[in-house]
């Protein structure tokens, strides 16, 4: 039988050793911390009984990955939650735009822009699997449905900024759509910016944006118990080196990287063409996170009430705020008053915290490598919009961006996207071989190859099957 390594085994690590597995080969991942899942874990960070989301919380390209959409994950343990509302964004007069998967409510909450909010997303809301394999596929082929994809393109490759002004008359629109937008880590001037708002708010309305019963590491334990089946294997507490590395390409047909293209030079560099490892160190990172975990005595008394119906808040005010606190970290400045995402699961799964207890989740984006400490901004958004919110805090685990890179090596300077999603790095990521790496066995599958950031697993997919086709050939 074949031997298959895999190097990493967050998401798409273990999609691309699902994969070969399928394939008929004997698949072994190795993994370096303690704990499988790479950004995907969760972990007690704070006080006995709450578990907390070292990375990822809620899951939208989870739920609507067309590779998971093929496994019997519920098999093994997986089950999503819903919230009554996938997205809340609260506003300085006390209320709150909030987005329900329902398009007609989303047509209701936003008056003027309801019509066109409506129209725009419902097409591929209707038809999201075969809209997200084009979307979540390798960009440089040719899709399914190509004049879809065209329109779409045209539309969504323009700024946040320009987006905004030429479609929606609203500014509750316009801040609802900021905090989607500031999901890019882009500026709001910067093309593509608009790509990921417009992404994000289709899956509100096709999938949803549900959590994980029992936080996402319930995702990874139903990949790993799958790919065992399978006969696969997953290595904890094993860090490939370079000598660890030349063992297992010598025993393997092969080895695949879900790790930052740095690792990849770090670890298998004598393998590599000089020209392919200078593209490869010349990848541009994103700006990074500054991430706080909080243990709650109760849940955030938010201003407003509707914010208390929603997993996922977004906290900035208006679009123009926004699009200032997104300009400044673009530019290698932390912002005064951050954008901030915030996720509160437990108001839906009170597993995760003892009775009546809850958890919370909130970052904002910093410039990559920060060594500034952003918690007193972070929660002075948070009680801007939730007066009193520090009196329910029991206790908070800081992760500025060298503890997140040091509790999983592919989170750059607190990068958590798999680089910058600039033009040429979504068409070339991270270079023009994309998954390849142009010596024989080795390919990239994480997430600085197509399509990039977020729980899907789809790098991994698809740079298995290229892997499995090149060795057919």
């Amino acid at each position: 039988m074949s031997r298959a390594c895999v190097i990493g085994s967050g998401p798409n690590g273990l999609a691309a050793a699902i994969v070969l597995a399928q394939a008929g080969f004997s698949v072994e991942v190795f993994e370096a911390e303690a704990t499988p899942g790479g950004a995907a874990r969760s972990l007690p960070l704070t006080l006995p009984g709450f578990l907390h989301d070292f990375g990822s919380a809620v899951h939208p390209f989870g739920a609507g990955s067309p590779f998971f959409a093929m496994l019997p994950l519920a098999d093994y343990g997986l089950e999503w939650i819903h919230g009554e509302a996938p997205l809340a964004h609260p506003l300085d007069d006390g209320s709150a735009v909030v987005l329900e998967r329902d398009l007609q409510h989303a047509e209701r909450a936003l008056g003027a822009d309801g019509k066109l909010w409506r129209s725009m997303m419902r097409p591929a809301a209707d038809d999201w699997m075969e809209f997200a394999e084009d979307v979540l596929g390798p960009v440089l082929r040719i899709p399914h449905h190509p004049l879809r994809m065209a329109r779409f393109g045209l539309s969504a490759i323009q700024s946040a900024q320009g987006f905004a002004k030429a479609h929606f008359v609203s500014p509750r629109t316009r801040a609802i759509f900021a905090g989607l937008a500031g999901h890019s880590f882009l500026s709001f001037d910067r093309p593509l910016s608009a790509t990921i708002g417009w992404m994000f708010g289709i899956t509100i309305h096709a999938v949803g944006w549900p959590i994980p019963r029992g936080g996402a590491q319930a995702l990874v334990k139903a990949l790993i118990g799958y790919l065992e089946t399978l006969g696969g294997t997953v290595n904890t507490s094993r860090p490939i080196d370079a000598a660890a590395f030349s063992e297992l390409e010598r025993s393997s047909e092969l080895v695949l990287f879900d790790t930052t293209p740095r690792k990849l030079v770090e670890i298998a560099g004598e393998r590599l063409s000089p020209k392919y490892k200078g593209d490869l160190e010349r990848f541009k990172a994103a700006p990074g996170a500054f991430k706080i975990d909080y243990a709650l005595s109760q849940p955030v008394p938010w201003r407003g009430a509707d914010c208390g119906r929603a997993i996922t808040v977004h906290l900035g005010g208006s679009f123009e705020e926004i699009a200032a606190s997104e300009y400044e970290v673009a530019h290698g400045r932390e912002a005064e008053r951050p954008f901030v995402l915030v996720a509160q699961p437990t108001l839906y799964d009170p597993s995760r915290a003892p009775e009546g207890k809850h958890v919370l989740w909130a970052y904002c984006h910093v410039p990559n490598g920060s060594t500034f400490d952003m918690t007193e901004r972070i929660e002075a958004q948070i009680e801007r919009f939730a007066p009193g919110f520090r009196d329910c805090v029991l206790a908070r685990h800081v992760s500025a961006p060298a503890a997140l890179e040091a509790m999983d090596a592919n989170l750059l300077g607190g990068d958590i996207s798999g680089g910058a999603m600039t033009v040429r790095q979504l068409l070339f990521r991270p270079t023009v071989k994309g998954y390849a790496t142009g010596a024989p066995k080795l390919y990239l599958c994480s997430a600085s190859t197509p399509p990039g950031g977020g729980v899907h697993g789809m790098c991994g997919y698809h740079a298995a099957r290229l892997a499995l086709r090149k060795m057919l050939k």
